[in-house]
């Protein structure tokens, strides 16, 4: 099937010019992105399994998710030989420090405290209660973890056990999402299929430079070197800056071969939009040389796009074929085959529709600097700073949104 769009034959050439292009980084990205999967996943560990410092788990607190004592149990059955759990929160009433004093009677044998923090100057409310934790920490190891993650007993060993390395002052892991709903399998699906990637190929280019709300442990001493807490009290890229301040510190950070649950609370698709332009103009703040590259991995709107201007040519439909297939091929690999993410299996026919509504979101986190955080309406400013705008608003999805800085 052919057809025409009547445009000037030189806008024609240039359009179909830069779609082709874009095909062609497009499938080179995911064959790339299968490559450092695979290279990932397949390299042997020679980690020492004997390195097991003592840990203090910073667990801040927002409300409730859907399976919260889950999630805070998980965390108190780690075979592991001593660990500290601090649960923090901005007020008393906070429903998901109910669930956490429910956790503390239930584990009464492990070393867990509650902490409330009323008042903070960070403009991130977030930071300030890791900050307020970390006070209390008796630990010279920190692991800070967004309240919607699940793990398994092995979570703290794993993440330790690169740290035997002194040199190394972040360690991370990746994540597997799952969500409820149309609108939370999307936004999960992206997680699985498009983040987990990029962090894949990041490690392999340049290597890790971040860390991310699914677990990050770090060494209190590279923590300081980098200015604490109180470098990132008015950021809203927290979880990111957590592993890139120590990294300029001087110190090395690592990914652990290790995945974890994440339950994502989004369920409209405002709360998507609120979600992704949240993240994306969070990435754009703190990386946006790299956040315009993004461009270059757009393979279905690419292919798409070429189709048209192609007028359903047959190499047109080549064209859209090859990318739509490499896109499906890389995000199964990655998400199923590596990161065992069953729920994005199922849901991999909604890639194509998932690709479409990220590519009108990057592409609209050029143009604006408000976001949406814990039902409160923020600006940033240059590098990422937050300044607050107005009074709290109505968020579909903030009676389940835990604490998660850029997720």
């Amino acid at each position: 099937m052919t057809f025409s769009l009547g445009l000037p034959h030189a806008a024609l050439v240039i359009g179909r010019l830069l779609a082709a292009t874009l095909c062609v980084t497009a499938v080179g990205y995911c064959a790339f992105a299968v490559y450092c999967a695979h290279d990932f996943f397949s390299r042997a560990a020679r980690l020492n399994a004997q390195f097991t410092p003592p840990i203090t788990i910073l667990k801040p607190v927002y409300g409730l998710d859907r399976s919260t004592y889950e999630n805070f149990a998980s965390f108190c059955r780690q075979d592991y030989p001593e660990y500290q759990i601090l649960f923090g929160a901005e007020c008393e009433n906070d429903a998901g420090i109910a669930v956490a004093r429910q956790v503390a009677r239930d584990f009464p044998n492990l070393d867990i405290r509650i902490v409330v923090k009323s008042s903070s100057r960070a403009a991130n409310p977030k930071v300030g209660t890791l900050a307020a934790l970390a006070r209390l920490a008796r630990h010279p190891f920190l692991l800070v973890s967004d309240s919607d993650i699940r793990v398994g007993p092995t979570h703290l060993s794993a993440l330790a056990r690169p740290m035997a390395d002194p040199n190394v002052g972040v360690v991370t892991c990746l994540y597997r999402s799952g969500a409820i709903g149309l609108a939370g399998t999307l936004d999960a699906l992206g997680l699985s299929t498009d983040f987990q990637p990029s962090v894949l190929v990041a490690r392999k280019i340049e290597g890790i430079s971040f860390g991310m709300g699914s677990g990050t442990l770090v060494r209190r001493s590279a923590l300081d070197a980098a200015g604490g807490f109180d470098a990132m009290a008015d950021s809203l890229a927290d979880d990111y800056l957590l592993g890139n301040l120590p990294v300029r510190a001087g110190y090395r950070a690592e990914l652990a071969p290790h995945v974890v649950e994440h339950e994502l609370a989004t369920s409209t698709l405002r709360g998507i939009v609120d979600h992704q332009l949240r993240w994306n103009r969070g990435i754009r703040a703190v990386r946006p040389g790299g956040y315009a590259g993004l461009l270059f991995t757009q393979g279905v709107p690419a292919g798409l796009l070429f189709l048209l201007l192609t007028g359903g040519s047959p190499a047109g439909w080549a064209a859209c074929a090859l990318t739509l297939a490499s896109r499906l091929g890389m995000a199964w690999f990655v998400a199923v085959r590596c990161l065992g993410d069953r729920a994005a299996g199922r849901s991999l026919w909604l890639v194509p529709l998932r690709d479409l509504l990220s590519c009108a979101l990057w592409l609209a986190a050029f143009f604006g600097k408000s976001v949406v955080w814990r039902g409160n309406r923020y600006r940033l400013e240059a590098g990422g700073r937050l300044a607050r705008e107005g009074v709290q608003i109505e968020a579909p999805d903030s009676a389940l949104i835990g604490t998660r800085a850029a997720s």
